[in-house]
């Protein structure tokens, strides 16, 4: 295989092309189980770590996706509980402890649902987070690579993956490693979970919102803040749910 940024775009046109059609199943059960919560007056949640953490920015707080989400990030300890900002670091996804204060940490309630992301699904933190909230009895919707997450050991005690504790489990397709493209000397270039990860988010925002349409019921749903009217659309819908979704961290 060559290396230039046609190639590149050749492995992820294909690449996408696998994903919305060996997925579809699973982000219309993804779906239900959001409009679901939704429909209760629940919140989605989406929680990410690392490069993972642009999904749930795709996810929560953006124009054409759902006003009731709420993002959880590992400096949510910083920003909201106080922690020392020397505890941020690359290593802090490994914990498992940290699971517990984010969780407390975030403006939770029993009919609300979470999505969490992780392309390995092995991190301690992550798996800890996973098993917090199927033990308080949310819905769980997983994007992971069923790949790289199948050649790892999770590095969570109890020897789980984030793929094991989900009610729904989305393959992102990307490879052991993430990156496509092989380099001569080892190595690879030019990933891809985060791509296709943006591509199962929006897939299933469109998915719940037309079950909602199909409901009868009107979607909460983002315009624009750089369009006209679009701060005061959203401000409006977003005071149905005040003090549960945050936004600007």
């Amino acid at each position: 295989m060559t290396l230039s940024a046609e190639d590149y775009l050749a492995v992820v046109t294909e690449t996408i092309g696998q994903v919305a059609a060996s997925q579809r199943e699973a982000v219309g059960r993804a779906a239900d189980l959001i409009a679901e919560a939704v429909r209760a007056d629940g919140v989605v949640h989406a929680f990410g770590t690392g490069h993972s953490e642009a999904l749930a920015m795709e996810i929560a707080g953006r124009a054409g996706g759902l006003v009731p989400t709420n993002r959880i990030a590992l400096r949510d300890l910083v920003l909201i509980g106080g922690e020392p900002a020397e505890q941020l670091g690359p290593m802090l996804e490994r914990d498992p402890e940290v699971a517990h204060r984010l969780y407390e940490l975030a403006p939770v309630r029993p009919t609300d649902v979470f999505v969490l992301a992780s392309n390995s699904g092995v991190n301690g933190a992550m798996v800890e987070f996973a098993m917090l909230v199927k033990e308080r009895g949310h819905a769980l919707v997983a994007i992971t690579s069923a790949q790289h997450s199948g050649r790892m050991t999770s590095r969570h005690p109890s020897g789980r993956k984030l793929g094991d504790l989900a009610d729904v489990v989305l393959d992102n397709g990307a490879p052991y490693g993430d990156a496509t493209l092989p380099l001569p000397g080892g190595g690879a270039v030019g990933a891809v979970s985060s791509i296709t990860a943006a591509l199962l988010a929006q897939q299933i925002t469109v998915e719940v919102v037309a079950r909602l349409l199909a409901a009868g019921e009107r979607p909460p749903v983002y315009l624009s803040a750089n369009i006209p009217d679009g701060d005061a659309h959203n401000t409006a819908l977003e005071a149905r749910y005040a003090g549960r979704i945050r936004r600007g961290s």
